[in-house]
């Protein structure tokens, strides 16, 4: 019985070594890959990155290593990149190379590689080319998307009005109203505002986002790890899978629906038209339009073209609120070009530098998706004398991008002289990216910069904000930030014009 027992022992720590082997050999399997910290196996890298700061901890390895280094996130080997030299590089001039999507560890569960977002390879192509061509006729449509951006905001004043000047969190007044945008384009109507369906989905929203950005989502749950390590140990990376799968199921019914009442001569949404060409490629084999990628694409545009709107317009406010006279310069702007009485239009954009330049610098401050969402080379990459190997998942750090002191002389401050030149005139800036860039870049980029301008100039032209603090005391920092940068709660007034 001794005998078997110390047998066993000898052959779980034979197994367990060869197992230790073959991780290691995986973690430096390839080329000369960038620098980095020596990993250990299995955890790689993990204990020199602090899970609720990876972005501050990547930067840390930056002025150690460079603008371009490898980290292990467990097994998982990424090359992280920093600045705008570096991305630019990557995501533009090696624009194909770099073109694959990456694992995005909180959501692969969900979606496995399925839906627009997170597809790769001729999945990918095919969905990106119908989504963006649907999109655009959609926006040039019979109502044009300024059209129901002008109608919504309409109705967001409308809400506005209701609270009287007192104070209250605009968190679920800005995404239902942003919401709906996207609401009609995808399915085809809008919401009313109280439609329970419809606030219980935007809270699921809302908290998938949030915990996409918590620590347990940063911690690996790829294909190198046995599915015990995801599907089994308890944490809070089974509520994102459940609250992702409820919004699956809810789109799935909307499906079902659109399916009942098809008119294939006359489309009313993204899910008719991508129904009418399930049907014509039906008997297509290579083809990617199937149920699965409609429910997932869908649910893509759904999520991107509520959340990453609102948190800007929520951030947004606190920064005016924090710098009341640049929010006084706003109005100054919007008096003299728009008037108090007109609805503001996309053209105005144009003679507006001022407001256009504070619009830029809110979505640079506010950095929603600092991590960038992850890709991956699809071939091996010859980039900057290093060898990346096929499939090596890589980190575009659009913090980084927009905080790059070569091109934003104070980066850490907000001001929105980084976006005008000395005569007051609205000035690009190369390193404003966002919406990423290359052939990844967001699909609903111009559908974004014509809500946010719309909104802001809507709102300001007939409210004031008022905070509860005095400005100084108004604290910008995230709620959360990992993948995303969450805006902080809070709560306003509103003072009528």
């Amino acid at each position: 019985m001794e005998l078997g027992g110390a047998v066993t022992i000898f052959l779980a720590l034979c197994l367990s070594c060869l197992l230790l082997l073959s991780v290691w050999k995986k973690m430096h399997k390839g080329g000369k890959l960038p620098p980095g910290p020596t990993p250990l196996p299995f955890l790689g890298n993990l204990l020199q990155l602090k899970t609720d700061e990876t972005f501050k901890s990547f930067m840390a390895l930056r002025d150690k290593y460079g603008p371009v280094f490898t980290v292990y996130l467990g097994p998982r080997r990424v090359v992280v990149l920093c600045g705008h030299e570096a991305v630019k590089e990557a995501l533009v001039d090696h624009a194909e190379e770099f073109s694959g999507r990456g694992e995005l560890a909180s959501i692969d569960r969900n979606f496995k590689g399925f839906g627009v977002a997170l597809a790769n390879g001729e999945r990918w192509r095919q969905l990106r080319r119908f989504s963006l061509t649907t999109l655009r006729n959609f926006g040039m449509g019979k109502r044009s998307i300024e059209e129901r951006i002008q109608e919504e905001a309409q109705y967001l004043l409308e809400e506005f009005r209701k609270t009287r000047g007192l104070p209250f969190d605009p968190i679920f007044f800005l995404s239902r109203t942003v919401s709906n945008v996207i609401s009609a384009v995808v399915f085809g109507s809008r919401f009313d505002y109280e439609d329970k369906t419809f606030l219980s989905l935007l809270r699921m929203i809302n908290e998938s986002f949030v915990e996409m950005s918590t620590p347990w989502a940063q911690v690996p749950q790829g294909k190198e790890f046995p599915p015990v390590t995801k599907d089994y140990l308890p944490g809070r990376h089974h509520r994102i899978y459940h609250l992702i799968e409820d919004l699956k199921a809810f789109i799935a019914e909307r499906v079902k629906i659109n399916q009942a009442s098809l008119d294939t001569s006359a489309p009313r949404d993204f899910i008719d038209c991508f129904l009418i060409q399930m049907e014509k490629e039906k008997k297509n084999p290579n083809s990617e339009f199937n149920t699965k990628n409609l429910v997932l694409t869908t649910l893509n545009l759904f999520f991107a073209g509520t959340e990453t709107v609102s948190s800007t317009l929520r951030y947004g406010f606190l920064f005016l609120m924090k710098y009341p006279e640049v929010e006084e310069k706003v109005h100054q702007e919007i008096d003299h070009i728009i008037g108090r009485n007109r609805i503001p239009a996309s053209e105005d954009r144009m003679k507006m530098p001022y407001t256009d330049a504070v619009i830029h610098e809110i979505q640079r401050v506010t950095d929603i998706v600092p991590m960038g969402v992850p890709h991956t080379v699809i071939r091996d990459t010859q980039f900057r004398g290093y060898t990346l190997p096929k499939g090596t998942n890589v980190f575009p750090l659009l913090g980084s991008v927009l905080r790059d002191t070569k091109y934003f002389s104070h980066p850490e401050e907000f001001n929105p002289g980084h976006f005008l030149d000395e005569n007051g005139r609205f000035k690009k800036n190369d390193a404003f990216v966002p919406f990423s860039s290359g052939k990844r870049v967001c699909l609903g980029e111009a559908m974004a910069r014509m809500e946010l301008f719309l909104y802001f100039t809507t709102i300001l032209q007939s409210f004031s904000l008022k905070p509860l603090l005095p400005p100084k005391d108004i604290d910008i920092s995230p709620k959360v930030s990992g993948f995303g940068n969450v805006p902080p709660t809070y709560e306003m007034c509103l003072v009528p014009r």
